[in-house]
C-alpha cells in the first residue's frame, strides 16, 4: 500500500467535486491505496468569492448560497504542513485532465496547487501533477515549477496507477535512488537534461475507472447555486473527448497529444473521433447515478461531458430507459451544441431528465467563428435551438467569449443583440482566456496581446490581455460586469 495526498488547490469559494478527484481517488482505493484529500476550497485566506462575483455581474441568480457554507479562518499552509507531517504521504498529487478540461479553474490547477507547496516541507513525499499545461507546456511547467519531481501527460489516473502500484513493491529504494524512467506517460528533469518519455495510450474502457469516488468530498462541497436555489450537486462525465478542434479550446490539447489532429475543414470534426470520443457504459452510469442520489441525496448532476449529444446514441437511449424506468430524483444539466438540438432529441433529453442546457455562443460574427476559431455554427440552427429547448421547457444558458485575438468592441455588441434574439434563460461571459499551446494562444503571442506563456489564467476571473488600443482590459471588464443587463435592457 502506497498513501498519495491529493490536493484540491481550488480558489473559486464555492463547492466543486473535482472529476479528477474522483476518477483517480476511486481506482487507486480499489488498488488498495490509502487516499486522502486536502482541500483548499473554504480556507478564507485562500478562495476568492466566484459565486458573489458572478451574482454581482448577474450570470448567477441571487440565493442564499452563503448561508450554507462554513469558512475555515486557520492559515492554510500551517494547515497542509501538518496535514503533510501527520499523513506521511509517498506521493503528492493534485491536479488532472478530466471533463472539466479548463472549466471550473482546472486549467490553472497546476499552479495553485504548486503555490501551496512550494514553500513547504515535503519531506520525502515524492510530488507528481498533472493537467492540461502538464500536457502542453511540460518543459516549461518543469523549469517554473523546480520541486515537482515529475508530470504524467495527458490521461493520469493509469499512470498514477501504476506509480503506485511499483512504489509499493519497492518500498525500500525510497525516493534517492526508485527509478520510474520505465513508465509511459511521464516527464521529469534528471540532472538538469528535460526527459519526456514516450506517451502512454489513451485510457479507451472508462467503465475501468468506475466508480468514482465522491465520499471523498466534505458534504458542503455538495452544496451548489443553481437558478436561484441552493441544491446538492456533483459535477459528473459520462464520457471523455469531443470531436471538435476549435482553435482557442483546451481540448486541441489532449487531441494533440493523442495523435488527433487532421480535421475537417468543412465541420472542424477531428479525423477517426470515434476512436478519440469514449464513454462510460449506460449500466454503469446509472449505477453511478443511483448511488450518488439514493446514498448522497445529490439532486443535480451537472455533466461536464464537453458535447454531450455526441455521445453513443445507443449508451444515451438505454440510459434513457433505466432512468425512465426508475425512481431517481434527480435533474441533469448538460453542455452540447446548438446542431445537436432538433425535435428527436429533445425527447431524449426530456427523458434523461435534462433540466438545463448550456450552449457555445461565444460570439454572433459567423465569418469570425470560422476563420479565427475554426468553429462552424449556422446562425439559423443556434436560434431555432434556443426555441426548441423554450418550447419544450427546458432551461436553456448561453456561453459567450470577450477578448479574443483579433476581436474588437463592435464584435461585442453584435454579440449582445444576437443573445437578446436568443433571450437565454442564464447567460455567461468568459474572458478569453490563452491556453497553452492552443493556435490561438500561439496567434495571441503574435499578435502582442499576451506572452508566450501566462500565469494566473482563468476565464470566468480575469483577462490577461495587454491589448492597449482596440480592448483594452478596463473595457473587456466593463462588459464583463454589465453583458447580461445590456443584453436584458435592465439599467436598474
Amino acid at each position: 500500500m502506497a498513501k498519495i495526498l491529493l490536493i484540491n488547490p481550488n480558489k473559486w469559494g464555492r463547492g466543486i467535486t473535482h472529476i479528477w478527484i474522483a476518477s483517480h481517488s476511486g481506482i487507486l482505493k480499489r488498488n488498495n491505496h490509502k487516499v486522502e484529500l486536502f482541500d483548499a476550497t473554504f480556507y478564507s485566506n485562500w478562495s476568492l468569492n466566484e459565486v458573489q462575483f458572478q451574482t454581482d455581474n448577474k450570470m448567477y441568480k441571487k440565493t442564499n448560497y452563503d448561508e450554507f457554507l462554513k469558512f475555515n479562518s486557520n492559515n492554510i499552509l500551517e494547515d497542509l504542513q501538518k496535514k503533510i507531517y501527520e499523513f506521511n504521504p509517498d506521493f503528492i498529487f493534485w491536479s488532472a485532465i478530466s471533463s472539466h478540461i479548463h472549466g471550473e479553474g482546472e486549467y490553472v490547477n497546476i499552479q495553485n496547487g504548486y503555490d501551496l507547496l512550494k514553500n513547504l516541507d515535503t519531506q520525502e513525499s515524492i510530488l507528481i501533477s498533472g493537467g492540461l499545461q502538464a500536457t502542453s507546456a511540460t518543459e516549461i511547467i518543469l523549469n517554473k515549477m523546480s520541486k515537482i519531481n515529475y508530470l504524467i501527460g495527458g490521461e493520469s489516473e493509469l499512470v498514477l496507477l501504476e506509480l503506485l502500484n511499483n512504489f509499493d513493491n519497492q518500498k525500500e529504494l525510497k525516493n534517492s535512488t526508485f527509478d520510474f524512467n520505465h513508465v509511459d506517460g511521464i516527464s521529469y528533469v534528471k540532472d538538469k537534461n528535460f526527459f519526456q518519455n514516450k506517451k502512454q495510450k489513451i485510457i479507451d474502457n472508462l467503465d475501468q475507472l468506475s466508480p468514482y469516488d465522491y465520499d471523498i468530498f466534505d458534504k458542503q462541497v455538495l452544496n451548489r447555486p443553481y437558478n436561484g436555489q441552493v441544491i446538492k450537486a456533483v459535477d459528473y462525465e459520462m464520457s471523455r473527448g469531443c470531436i471538435y478542434s476549435c482553435n482557442y479550446c483546451v481540448e486541441t490539447i489532449i487531441q494533440k497529444y493523442y495523435g488527433f489532429e487532421d480535421f475537417s475543414s468543412k465541420t472542424g470534426a477531428i479525423k477517426n473521433f470515434k476512436s478519440y470520443l469514449r464513454h462510460k457504459s449506460a449500466k454503469i452510469i446509472f449505477t453511478e447515478l443511483k448511488y450518488l442520489n439514493k446514498e448522497k441525496e445529490v439532486k443535480l448532476v451537472r455533466c461536464q461531458d464537453t458535447n454531450f449529444l455526441t455521445n453513443d446514441r445507443n449508451v444515451l437511449l438505454e440510459l434513457a430507459d433505466l432512468i425512465d424506468e426508475s425512481n431517481l430524483s434527480i435533474k441533469i444539466y448538460i453542455e452540447t451544441r446548438p446542431e445537436g438540438i432538433n425535435e428527436k432529441s429533445i425527447e431524449l433529453l426530456k427523458k434523461l431528465k435534462v433540466d438545463g442546457v448550456g450552449m457555445g455562443v461565444e460570439l454572433s460574427d459567423s465569418s469570425f467563428r470560422e476563420d479565427e476559431l475554426n468553429r462552424f455554427a449556422d446562425q439559423a440552427k443556434t436560434i431555432n435551438a434556443f426555441q426548441l429547448l423554450k418550447k419544450n421547457n427546458i432551461k436553456r444558458t448561453a456561453y459567450n467569449i470577450i477578448g479574443l485575438p483579433n476581436q474588437d468592441e463592435k464584435s461585442i455588441l453584435k454579440t449582445i443583440e444576437f443573445n437578446k434574439i436568443l433571450n437565454p434563460d442564464n447567460i455567461t461571459v468568459a474572458y478569453y482566456s490563452p491556453y497553452y499551446g492552443t493556435k490561438s494562444q500561439k496567434k495571441g503571442n503574435e499578435l502582442g496581446l499576451f506572452d508566450e506563456y501566462e500565469a494566473d489564467v482563468d476565464s470566468a476571473l480575469r483577462s490577461k490581455s495587454k491589448a492597449d488600443d482596440t480592448l483594452p482590459i478596463s473595457k473587456l471588464d466593463y462588459y464583463k460586469k454589465q453583458f447580461v443587463t445590456l443584453v436584458r435592457n435592465d439599467v436598474s
